[in-house]
């Protein structure tokens, strides 16, 4: 069965004077009421990130606590199409993307997913008290797939979420998204954490490494709501969902939220300039595992080089990429390239690791790569890493 991925933001779209057209026919995003689904009232006990004290709260006491931090993020669009009917002219296509998001500071910051807010006009959160209000998008990073939002939080009593942490969330750990599936607001569900350490796929192409699965229920709607553990802490921000095919959207129990130790690295950048800056290499590479060990490689470990963008820090550097075509598992790749195998001091055994190493860095900086060229020569070259390009050309 062919599997889709998609991002949970639902969409409906105004043509001239046309009515909207719903992600799902019939619902009206805009008025739907108000619908909470307690799916589990025992305590969810003890997880692997839960701090002395934390545990024994139920889904209803979670909900409680943080539900009325959670807002329904409505985004005005306006798309630029090509009509076959008006002579080739392009012709402008409004509609509204909802989602979900929290607050995370008394200041009115609410964090949310950037394909919410991606292409946005206007931009408005409602609360748990029916209030709507205008908000400024601060800053997104869509190799994330999370963007900043800010209001005027004068006079206003926020509930901020607390940020847990994702890194020592483990499979098995209870699971509770909060937010506003097909305009349903503030719908809570509840399942466990079904897996570690997935990539998927942003918005521009890059991936998104460490990010956590759950089986609890989330649907188009719910993206940027908060995924959070059983002591009431926010462990990642739901973003993508996989569909059993054959048209579905719906939720088929595998869910993917961006893990919450990501978004705290860049809400500092976020919050002072907008955006994140991230170094770039400019190569495609392979790893290195068991199966390319039985190719007589020069190197057990690392990153071997299959591509590199002309032009770009490695290309200047004089970073080479294979030239032997060969297929492995059906999959062409490159034989020949240098394999890296050191970022300055960080070993690479990967190429996921490459990609950390270089996007731990910012545009400008100088680092030493060693790497190991056919034959066996080992070599190292200094190179000045440019910044990240807003869309993915399959090079880290």
């Amino acid at each position: 069965m062919q599997r889709s991925i998609l991002p949970i933001v639902a969409v409906s779209a105004v043509i001239g004077a046309g009515a909207a057209i719903g992600i799902v026919e019939g619902f009206d995003l805009g008025s739907a009421k108000t619908t909470t689904t307690l799916v589990q009232q025992a305590p969810f006990g003890a997880t692997s990130n839960a701090n002395d004290g934390d545990t024994g709260l139920t889904a209803g006491d979670i909900y409680k606590r943080d539900a009325p931090g959670v807002v329904f993020v409505r985004s005005q669009i306006v798309q630029r199409t090509q009509s076959p009917f008006d002579f080739g002219l392009p012709q402008e296509q409004q509609g509204e993307a909802t989602g979900s998001g929290f607050v995370v500071d008394q200041a009115g910051t609410i964090l949310t997913n950037a394909h919410v807010v991606n292409g946005a006009t206007k931009v408005t959160v409602q609360f748990q008290n029916k209030e709507s209000v205008d908000a400024k998008v601060l800053g997104k990073d869509e190799s994330t797939d999370l963007a900043l939002l800010k209001i005027d939080a004068t006079g206003r009593k926020l509930t901020p979420l607390t940020l847990g942490s994702s890194k020592g969330v483990q499979v098995g750990d209870p699971a509770i998204a909060i937010g506003n599936p097909f305009g349903l607001e503030r719908t809570l569900t509840t399942g466990v954490i079904s897996a570690v350490q997935r990539t998927i796929q942003a918005p521009n192409n890059f991936e998104i490494d460490d990010v956590l699965q759950t089986d609890a229920p989330i649907n188009p709607g719910n993206s940027g709501g908060p995924l959070i553990d059983a002591t009431g802490k926010v462990i990642g921000i739901n973003s993508q969902i996989a569909t059993g095919g054959s048209g579905s959207q719906g939720s088929v129990g595998i869910g993917f939220a961006v893990p919450i130790d990501t978004a705290k690295q860049i809400i500092p950048d976020l919050k002072q300039s907008g955006r994140v800056d991230r170094g770039y290499l400019g190569i495609g590479s392979a790893t290195v595992d068991k199966t390319l060990k039985d190719l007589n490689l020069p190197a057990d470990h690392g990153a071997l080089v299959q591509s590199v963008a002309p032009g770009g820090p490695a290309d200047k550097a004089g970073i080479r990429a294979g030239d032997l075509p060969a297929t492995l598992d059906n999959h062409p790749i490159q034989l020949g390239g240098d394999i890296i195998t050191k970022v300055a001091d960080k070993d690479i055994r990967t190429k996921d690791d490459l990609a950390a190493a270089v996007a731990d860095r910012k545009s400008g900086d100088k680092v030493k790569v060693t790497l190991v060229r056919a034959g066996g020569k080992v070599k190292t070259v200094e190179v000045t890493l440019a910044e990240r390009p807003n869309t993915a050309t399959n090079q880290p």
